[in-house]
């Protein structure tokens, strides 16, 4: 059976869901998604910890699917701006998984892993990029070995 990592970037999706569809995204819905393809021997979910009850029943959420939920606290700067980007701590943690399984889901539509998914595919794993269309960087779309849209089925209407 083909072992599968998942890594799912919440604010990345949370956001371009949002956009595109007006709903929210259905991690359930992927988890059947990506399990149907092999075993999910690894899943990280990265999000921002606000610290409010609602926020928290989610991150449960997440984890009752089989996630490991790593959170970075909510950092609002002087000027209104906010800053709470897991791109490296994912970038990191792939790099260390890649090697020990057959493929590497990566759920965002954040072009700045292209170069990250190119690496990961060329030391041999199959890669599958989940996007919102119409917001995922086509960069990222061709680093994929597959992409798969999020509409319909992925989402929580």
């Amino acid at each position: 059976m083909k072992k599968i990592a998942l890594f799912a970037d919440v604010q990345n999706l949370y956001y371009t869901v949002r956009q595109a569809h007006g709903c929210h995204f259905d991690y359930a819905a992927l988890w059947a998604d990506v399990s149907a393809r092999g075993e999910i021997v690894e899943a990280y979910a990265y999000a921002i910890d606000r610290g409010d009850a609602k926020q928290q029943q989610f991150q449960q959420i997440l984890r009752n699917l089989g996630f490991t939920v790593k959170l970075k606290p909510y950092i609002q700067r002087s000027d209104g701006s906010a800053k709470g980007d897991w791109d490296v701590g994912i970038t990191i943690d792939v790099l260390d998984v890649a090697a020990r399984v057959d493929e590497v889901v990566l759920a965002s539509g954040d072009g700045d892993f292209d170069l990250l998914l190119e690496r990961v595919r060329a030391g041999g794993a199959e890669v599958t990029a989940y996007g919102v269309p119409g917001l995922t960087a086509q960069s990222l779309i061709r680093a994929a070995t597959r992409y798969v849209p999020i509409e319909g089925r992925l989402l929580l209407r």
